[in-house]
């Protein structure tokens, strides 16, 4: 704010701006404190600045009711914290996997949901590889169990290096164990494309740690981004701006969720191959 002289005329147009993209993109701007700082100067960063009389103070909605404040250390501290999901099955996209000398495969992936241990029974999907793990480990210490947050390695008893990859997800076995998806359907969010989208598009989809090409197979319905509903079935084209229902065909079985079950794994980016 220091370089504009700490116009509030500039402050309003940015709210204005970032909360018109906000929306856009299905987020709710009252859920967002807006501060004004200079970082350079440490302007309302730790202590209120009296650069700016015209600031009354940011304001925000969340979960846990309204909160309010003027520094960034403040907004920084009403930000809640996410529920961890240890209670669901455990979900775990591999991120990579290595041969290691004497210990032998080590994939290694952040859990996103559940818990890892050792002695459980995974099953690798979209690979259908089944194994016990032996021994988990976070910042080269062993762990008694790995939750979700942990990037974690793990060993894996015979198992080769070439039989799972980066992409994978690992599960327990015996509890809803992950399964590769020959298609799926999403809810589609078109922000940036110069033409116009139709069935039969071949973008590159990432999902997780998989990065794969995939298949707009069919157009199904255009809805409102803001509510939801159906304003069109059937689509023939869909473009910038846009929102829809999308059969989607990937190039090979992957390992995708439903978004209600396992939010990390029903989250992608769909970009253009060129």
């Amino acid at each position: 704010m220091d370089t504009t002289n700490w116009s509030e005329a500039r402050y309003q147009e940015i709210i204005k701006e970032t909360s018109n993209f906000i929306k856009k993109v299905g987020y709710n701007p009252k859920t967002v404190a807006f501060v004004p700082i200079s970082g350079f100067n440490g302007d309302n960063m730790l202590e209120a600045s009296d650069k700016c009389p015209w600031y009354k103070g940011w304001e925000k909605e969340s979960k846990g009711g309204k909160s309010t404040g003027k520094t960034l250390l403040e907004a920084i501290d009403a930000i809640e914290p996410p529920k961890r999901p240890t209670d669901k099955p455990l979900r775990l996209p591999l991120q990579d996997v290595y041969k290691i000398g004497g210990i032998g495969t080590v994939p290694v992936g952040r859990i996103e949901t559940g818990i890892l241990k050792p002695g459980m029974v995974v099953t690798f999907a979209p690979s259908n590889v089944t194994t016990e793990v032996k021994s988990v480990e976070m910042h080269h210490e062993q762990l008694a169990q790995g939750v979700p947050g942990d990037n974690v390695g793990f060993n894996v008893k015979n198992v080769s290096v070439k039989e799972i990859r980066r992409g994978n997800v690992a599960g327990d076995s015996k509890n809803d164990p992950p399964a590769g998806a020959a298609s799926f359907t999403a809810q589609v969010i078109v922000l940036n494309h110069p033409g116009q989208v139709g069935a039969g598009y071949a973008p590159v989809l990432d999902c997780h740690t998989a990065h794969i090409a995939c298949k707009f197979a069919e157009l199904l319905e255009k809805i409102d981004r803001r509510t939801g509903k159906s304003v069109e079935n059937s689509p023939k084209f869909i473009k910038s701006g846009d929102a829809a229902i999308v059969k989607m065909i990937p190039s090979k079985p992957m390992c995708v969720e439903a978004f209600t079950d396992y939010p990390p794994l029903g989250r992608f980016a769909v970009r253009d191959m060129r």
